[in-house]
């Protein structure tokens, strides 16, 4: 996929206030410091599109952009900062939890995943809830260019077997590098494709 065009419609904490359910949705998501931002905008191929916040887990809201006048790529606030208040956490969890329930074009959830690090719990616990509510999610492992290429397999591995411990199926993973834009082709393939899907499934219904 070619990224000919990628703005910035909206930040909102409802998501009755979202752009019109009418085109394909992907959701971007992670812990906080996961390297998100970056990753976005190295997908877009626009450096300052997403921004860094210097406060890591003081934005809550939902953020869209509209990429190639044909998708909705959306920027989730970070979840697992340690400095968010116990209220401010479950006012976060209820507004996503809505979200990945209520909102209908979401087409898939892009669970960003730290490669340095062994499986953390609330990454877990995200992803658990995602497969209750039966919604549609892929991991992204990011980071990658950090360390070298032996320890990144070692750590996919080691999270997928955790895993495996109670998932009967392992979710499609990616590996990602915002530095050296590692990644970039397959994501945005795995992208294309389900948009081809789904018109495919509009087009016959």
């Amino acid at each position: 996929m070619i990224i000919r065009a990628a703005k910035f419609l909206m930040s909102n904490s409802r998501v009755d206030q979202c752009p019109p359910p009418t085109l394909p949705e992907y959701a971007f998501i992670g812990r906080s410091n996961v390297g998100k931002s970056s990753l976005i905008n190295m997908l877009t191929g626009q450096k300052g599109l997403a921004k860094t916040s210097s406060l890591p887990g003081k934005t809550q809201l939902i953020n869209h952009f509209l990429i190639n006048d044909a998708w909705y790529l959306v920027d989730l606030p970070g979840y697992g900062y340690a400095k968010v208040s116990k209220d401010s956490r479950a006012a976060w969890l209820k507004m996503i939890n809505f979200y990945m329930r209520r909102r209908e074009n979401l087409a898939c959830v892009f669970v960003l995943v730290d490669s340095r690090h062994e499986p953390q719990t609330p990454d877990l616990e995200f992803m658990e809830m995602l497969g209750t509510e039966g919604v549609p999610f892929v991991m992204v492992f990011t980071k990658t260019d950090k360390q070298s290429g032996s320890r990144t397999q070692q750590n996919i591995v080691t999270y997928l077997q955790k895993m495996s411990e109670t998932w009967d199926e392992l979710p499609r993973h990616f590996i990602t590098s915002a530095e050296e834009k590692t990644g970039r082709e397959e994501v945005l393939d795995f992208i294309e494709e389900i948009n081809r899907q789904l018109a495919q499934t509009a087009e016959n219904a």
